[in-house]
């Protein structure tokens, strides 16, 4: 479980540089500093991760003289959840941090990383990008900023500090014009994608990227040779989640989640280094990002606090590995699911607890891609076949996949009687790690952020007494199963005291289609006026639907009466005008007043108010 037990010429120069300088042992109670090198949607996509089209001298140096980490992953396949997992040491859905650009606070008992390592005496420099779906409290770095680095420290301070790449990004892989390096006629196209020569562009600017990326990390890597620091100084380096195309990007596979992590400790810090160290090794234990806050306060002397969530993996506080790597999706933007996974290295899991979406919805930001523009494009004309079409359509309850023999997670052996025991076993760790984190992520957005405002946090909200963190996560296994015996105690559940098991038991009814939503419209009407948010809504989707021509006027009056932000808050109104959007053309009657709606909260998060402006623009143009 995750909770602590007991709770490639220049690159070879500037290292062998470093490698010489480091052979001095520490002396007692001395502090090494530590740099992290840090990349932007970038998987294993690498040379010395096997990557024969990848171009990385710098790092496959680095990796040759330290280790790197064959099981790395990031937790969250998108930046800023990915990134909430590091600075606060915690799963996101413990937390209510996992939907995307989201803004919550830690319980009062936590405080974000680099707060230790201060506490320690380290300077702590961060160049530059913060994006964390929490808010900062206090003082949290010495400097945040575009010119933060580690000369700006107190003579002989150790340091801590993250420079940060971002011509990685997915929005680099689409900057045009661009002159390829690379020949696109050599790159891998994944299974599940199309072989155009979109999408062979795009993949081929995605690895040129990366090389550039590669000559960066040389120069800071210069840098602290030519200081004379690089003995006295640990460096990682690590991709902040898997590449940046689609269905690697914001999905929760191992595509979207396993990430490059190599660690170089030179000779006076061994004593520091994870269990099994030597140059040029590859360590097979299971590391996420939730594992990085309590490592860096082994590295520096500190015992992880208790409310850590992961493990350190290096240092006198190293703990004990765990069997498997746990990862998840929220909102992503401006569309609404709920995903769970996790791997032992070999097989990877999926829990799908909204199936009845498709895995592309329309997020904007994505689609301007030309991968995925022309991929949606052929898959409308019928030009594709599986597993290409897979993307564009509804999904299983339940993924598994062998990635020693199907790297590309495109054939699912869940429903394989041979591998009926794997399955089991890891849908069991599935759950048994949302009810150990007290997954509030099962609550929809805004109805956690609604407890909190009375617990305190999210996080206090799941660790109340008497939440009932059971029987809601119990309610959202049964209504995604889609099994029809558990259909009469959904329809209990439905008037349910608590509002998440309502919400989930409505979504159940859903997620049944039209003939077990037409045996219960008396119980999905009398929810339109649910004292709670979420399940009125949901009950008006089934209901737009699925209902009659009254219930589908009495929904769109329901939806509309929540979706603008400026009234109900941003999460309410992207909830509600998800609700619209899935009732189509049933919804054009009401264009006018969807146009008149107010798309952004003036109280709520400057970036989260992004994304109802941006569903209702998309709304507007589909029934216009």
């Amino acid at each position: 479980m995750p909770s602590r037990l007991s709770r490639r010429q220049f690159a070879a120069t500037s290292l062998a540089a470093a490698a010489a300088a480091a052979t001095v042992s520490a002396a007692p109670g001395d502090k090494p500093n530590i740099l992290w090198i840090t990349c932007e949607d970038t998987g294993q996509q690498l040379g010395c991760y096997g990557d024969k089209f990848a171009r990385t001298p710098v790092l496959d140096a680095l990796a040759a003289k330290g280790v790197r980490y064959d099981n790395a992953w990031s937790n969250a396949p998108v930046c800023a959840p990915a990134r909430t997992t590091i600075i606060s040491g915690m799963y996101p859905p413990s937390i209510a941090g996992a939907h995307m650009r989201s803004m919550v606070s830690l319980p009062k008992q936590a405080r974000m990383y680099p707060c230790y390592l201060r506490d320690a005496g380290y300077y702590c420099s961060n160049n530059s990008k913060t994006d964390y779906n929490l808010e900062e409290t206090g003082k949290v770095w010495d400097d945040s900023s575009a010119k933060a680095h580690w000369r700006n420290r107190k003579s002989g301070q150790p340091f801590f500090a993250i420079f940060n790449n971002v011509g990685t990004h997915e929005s680099q892989i689409r900057k045009s014009p661009h002159t390829l390096v690379n020949d696109p006629k050599e790159v891998r196209v994944p299974a599940y994608m199309p072989d155009t020569p979109e999408v062979r562009h795009d993949w081929t600017q995605y690895y040129d990227n990366i090389q550039a990326m590669d000559t960066h990390s040389g120069t800071l890597l210069k840098q602290l040779a030519d200081a004379g620091l690089a003995g006295d100084t640990i460096v990682f380096f690590y991709g902040d989640h898997g590449a940046g195309m689609p269905r690697s990007k914001r999905w929760p596979y191992d595509s979207g989640l396993r990430v490059p992590l190599i660690a170089y400790f030179p000779d006076k810090y061994k004593h520091l280094a994870p269990k099994g160290y030597a140059p040029g090794k590859a360590l097979s234990r299971m590391v996420g990002f939730v594992d990085l806050a309590p490592t860096l306060c082994s590295l520096v002397g500190v015992k992880p606090p208790a409310h850590l969530q992961g493990l350190a993996f290096a240092g006198p506080h190293t703990a004990p590995e765990r069997p498997y790597n746990f990862g998840f999706r929220g909102r992503m933007d401006e569309r609404i699911d709920c995903v769970r996974s996790c791997t032992d290295g070999r097989y990877v899991y999926l829990r799908q607890f909204m199936p009845h979406k498709i895995y592309g919805q329309q997020i904007g930001y994505m689609m301007e891609m030309p991968t995925a523009a022309v991929w949606k494009k052929m898959y409308d004309a019928g030009q594709l076949k599986p597993p290409q079409t897979f993307f564009w359509e509804t999904k299983p309850s339940e993924e598994l996949y062998d990635i020693t023999t199907d790297r590309d997670e495109v054939k699912n052996l869940a429903s394989s009687p041979q591998h009926r025991a794997q399955l089991l076993k890891m849908r069991k760790a599935v759950h048994d790690w949302q009810m150990e984190i007290r997954d509030v992520g099962m609550l929809p957005e805004c109805d956690v952020l609604e407890r909190a405002a009375k617990a305190g946090t999210p996080y206090d909200v799941g660790h109340a007494d008497g939440f009932p963190m059971a029987r809601i996560l119990e309610t959202a296994e049964l209504a995604s199963m889609r099994d029809a015996k558990d259909t009469p105690e959904l329809v209990r559940r439905v008037k349910d005291a608590d509002s998440g098991v309502r919400y989930w038991a409505a979504l159940g009814l859903q997620m049944r289609g039209d003939a077990v939503v037409k045996a219960n419209l008396p119980a999905l009407r009398a929810m339109l006026k649910d004292i709670a948010a979420a399940p009125r809504l949901i009950a008006a989707e089934a209901l737009g639907r699925f209902g009659t021509d009254a219930d589908v006027k009495d929904a769109l009056e329901t939806a509309l009466a929540s979706a603008s932000a400026g009234k109900s808050g941003a999460g309410t109104a992207i909830l509600a005008l998800n609700v619209i959007t899935t009732m189509g053309a049933k919804a054009k009657p009401a264009l006018d007043r969807i146009k008149a709606l107010s798309p952004r909260d003036p109280n709520g998060p400057q970036r989260l108010n992004e994304y109802a402006p941006r569903l209702l623009e998309q709304l507007i143009a589909t029934l216009s």
